[in-house]
């Protein structure tokens, strides 16, 4: 299910009647900051991933009596 141009063109035009052109761009830099937050948080846990050491597996002795 792709968003061909005519259903942009609707939803824009939705949102123009439905929120009004004042308000509309405060949505959208809303809705930019919140991306950009996300991003932020998602790419911090991957570098707190990344720099986590990997524990090699503990070789067993074993005992001879």
């Amino acid at each position: 299910m792709a968003l061909g141009p005519a259903s942009i063109v609707l939803i824009v035009g939705a949102a123009l009647v439905i929120f009004g052109p004042k308000k509309l761009p405060e949505l959208g830099r809303a809705a930019g900051d919140t991306l950009r937050e996300f991003k932020n948080a998602t790419k911090g846990m991957m570098d707190e991933h990344k720099e986590t050491p990997i524990e090699e597996p503990k070789e067993e002795k074993e005992l001879t009596k």
